[in-house]
């Protein structure tokens, strides 16, 4: 086995040069959802599929969620099989990265290249969707294509998932197959999905909190600002709103849990819209937006009933109109189980490539991993990176993608002590 995974290693080693440039070829490619103005992940599903045609997997399949605001009204899924040593009959393991980005955001605050033009500088690769999730995606499909090169079969057949829609739901996305696919999904499968970790590799997240996504639209009445009696300032009963819902919920559900970091629920105001044109004018009209991760021990029906109570004592006491609407409501699932076999595997090649031992813990943010926790099958999170996503000058570290493309191939060699 040790010279096997030397071997494995070194084929990596020999695939750098090509990582890097599949990385910038993916990233060039704008790849939004049409919740955020973009076309979707159609261009850069057929430029992946354009790279891996001639590769020796086993079977391709493209499932296309149909969405009419897509460009030729689709989101593409790709599934790349390779099959392990049983042929069809092997145990499987997953490892699913996401093909959409976030938006570039304020294009002033991209100082080392614009987004979407990426540039390899002192060791990292920048550009938008280099660390989430291409740094990933490129590290897996590497992994697949040394144990390809060397001809080695893995204990189990890996199923590379490369899907669209991570960034806004998943409805058009591992969510819309499970929904219209759910013969594709075993309860024994093993699934990795790396889109979040540290820059030392040593976190492993087994769970994640809930959460809940709402607006807040206060309607008041419109005035001119010398005049202020006139009229019922929604900003100013909005914002009065916001903070008192703020520090109410956080006092009300402040149970804390240490598995994850934060060990508190979160319940915060983000963006705002614009309410007026100018600045004399008292707003008839406000709207903001919550977003909460939420520990799982509390019920999102009951975090809802509770901000609607403290809405209707805002109306009686200011005559202003409060309506929540809900945008995003995700009830946590049961953790991943520590000793389960994809957590087991993933520290014991942690242990043999970089001698460490890595921990397990929860996080606030959302992965594919929670549904696949929701149909029953554990599964484990885990990359090594630097942070950036979702940040002005985003960036991979190409020894991060290397090295995570050898801990990818070697879980899918290993057998359970």
């Amino acid at each position: 086995m040790k010279k096997e995974i030397g071997a494995i290693c070194n084929e990596i080693d020999s695939l750098r040069d090509d990582m890097v440039q599949t990385l910038v070829e993916l990233i060039r490619i704008p790849a939004i959802s049409p919740d955020s103005g973009g076309e979707g992940e159609y261009d850069k599903a057929q430029k992946l599929l354009e790279i891996i045609k001639d590769w020796p997997f086993d079977k391709i399949e493209q499932y296309n969620a149909p969405d009419p605001r897509a460009k030729n009204g689709v989101r593409p899924n790709i599934l790349a099989y390779y099959y392990g040593e049983q042929g069809e009959k092997s145990p499987r393991l997953w490892i699913l990265t996401h093909l959409d980005v976030v938006p570039p955001g304020d294009l002033s605050k991209w100082t080392v290249t614009k987004p979407f033009e990426p540039i390899v500088k002192d060791g990292k690769v920048y550009g938008r969707g280099s660390e989430d999730n291409g740094q990933s995606l490129v590290a897996s499909l590497y992994a697949v294509k040394a144990l390809m090169n060397l001809g080695i079969r893995p204990k189990r057949t890996i199923i590379l998932a490369f899907v669209s829609d991570e960034e806004t739901g998943s409805n058009y996305g591992i969510k819309w197959l499970m929904e219209n696919h759910p013969e594709l999904f075993r309860k024994d499968d093993l699934v990795l999905v790396p889109d979040a970790g540290n820059p030392e590799g040593t976190f492993i997240e087994i769970a994640e909190k809930s959460r809940l996504v709402f607006q807040v639209k206060t309607v008041g009445k419109q005035t001119h600002a010398m005049s202020p009696e006139k009229g019922i300032n929604a900003h100013l009963v909005g914002m009065k709103f916001a903070t008192t819902l703020h520090e109410m919920l956080y006092a009300k559900y402040s149970e804390r849990n240490e598995l994850f970091d934060p060990p508190i629920s979160t319940f915060e105001p983000t963006k705002k819209e614009k309410n007026v044109d100018a600045i004399n004018i008292i707003p008839g009209e406000d709207i903001l937006y919550f977003d909460c991760r939420v520990l799982p021990e509390h019920n999102l029906d009951d975090i809802l009933e509770t901000i609607q109570n403290i809405a209707s004592v805002f109306e009686r006491s200011y005559g202003a109109k409060i309506e929540i609407s809900v945008l995003r409501k995700f009830e946590a699932p049961s953790p991943t189980p520590e000793d389960s076999e994809i957590v087991v595997l993933l520290k014991k090649a942690l242990r043999l490539l970089r001698n460490i031992t890595p921990y397990v813990g929860g996080i606030g943010g959302g992965t594919f991993a929670a549904f696949f926790r929701k149909l029953g099958i554990p599964a484990a999170v885990w990359c090594t990176c630097d942070e950036t996503a979702h940040q002005p000058n985003e960036y991979a570290k190409i020894e991060n993608m290397v090295e995570d493309s050898k801990v990818f191939a070697v879980v899918s060699l290993l057998e359970e002590d």
